[in-house]
């Protein structure tokens, strides 16, 4: 199936399930991708709910309006239908396009474009949203109302990576965030141990995709990712040392465990590549393992 047409369907369904969940007639057809999508209206619900508590910048709204401007004349939304050169006069028209006892009914392309229409319209109203909620929310730590919204907001990032590549940089950019959370809890001991759990499991998620992406594409950039985060976290993990309970030294030496990992296995792996290493297939929770380089005669 030619994916473009895919992609439209995809995001004409989106309008409708959007639609759906802010009151709107119900489609009673189902779709195969209702459950993968339902996670982003869930999330577009929230984000029409949520009133932002800052001001969109005026440069921005102006910007989002040229954009939509454009992108609205580009598809047609609400142009007026010009009849074709050679057209049939609407008075001849089959009387199968209209009917004496109602309306004329819409054509497919009407309802694609009325589809177009809304998903520019969620997309203005995301976007607005997103823009005051994503700064309200930046520094919300968990007991937070917006904290919720942040963790989704996230989720919604990882879900529009378009690579095992950048989700795995993007992981690696939630256990920051989650390193300094920790640092604002620190104190709660049940808080600062759950934080550092959810940022362990982010360093893990990251680093494997990384590695992964490193060996499947003989690249070392992935690599280069894991190297630049762990001595910038490594770093920061010891700070949080400075004045922690003993209960959180000792849980945050575990996280500087995993770190240390990380980077041997990232060393590893840069040697196997370096060498030409046929890989040996096995993986763990940082992924796929280094093997040995050939022996020298």
């Amino acid at each position: 199936m030619d994916s473009n047409l895919f992609s439209r369907r995809r995001a004409e369904r989106f309008a409708q399930l959007l639609d759906e969940a802010n009151g709107g007639r119900r489609h009673h057809v189902r779709s195969r991708v209702d459950d993968r999508l339902g996670g982003l209206v869930g999330l577009g619900r929230q984000l029409g709910s949520a009133a932002p508590p800052v001001e969109v910048d005026a440069d921005f709204r102006t910007g989002l309006r040229a954009m939509l401007v454009a992108a609205a004349e580009r598809e047609g939304v609400g142009a007026t239908a010009t009849p074709a050169a050679g057209a049939e006069p609407a008075g001849r028209r089959s009387s199968a396009a209209a009917s004496p006892r109602g309306p004329l009914v819409p054509s497919v392309t009407a309802r694609r474009a009325r589809a177009r229409g809304a998903i520019l319209i969620g997309v203005a109203a995301g976007a607005v949203a997103v823009s005051g909620i994503s700064a309200a929310s930046e520094n919300a730590v968990p007991g937070d109302a917006l904290y919720g919204m942040k963790r989704s907001t996230e989720r919604a990032q990882l879900a529009l990576a378009n690579s095992n590549l950048s989700r795995g940089q993007l992981f690696l950019d939630f256990a920051r965030t989650r390193l300094g959370e920790a640092s604002e809890v620190r104190g709660d001991r049940a808080a600062f141990e759950a934080i550092l759990d959810d940022m362990d499991e982010d360093t893990r998620q990251g680093v494997r995709l990384l590695t992964s992406t490193a060996v499947e594409r003989a690249d070392a950039a992935g690599l280069d990712a894991v190297d630049t985060f762990v001595t910038g976290q490594r770093r920061a993990v010891t700070a949080l040392l400075d004045g922690a309970s003993r209960a959180e030294r000792d849980r945050a030496r575990g996280s500087l465990a995993l770190l240390d990992a990380a980077r041997q296995r990232s060393d590893a792996l840069r040697a196997s590549l370096t060498c030409g290493a046929p890989q040996a297939g096995a993986a763990d929770l940082l992924g796929p393992t280094a093997g040995p380089c050939p022996t020298v005669r």
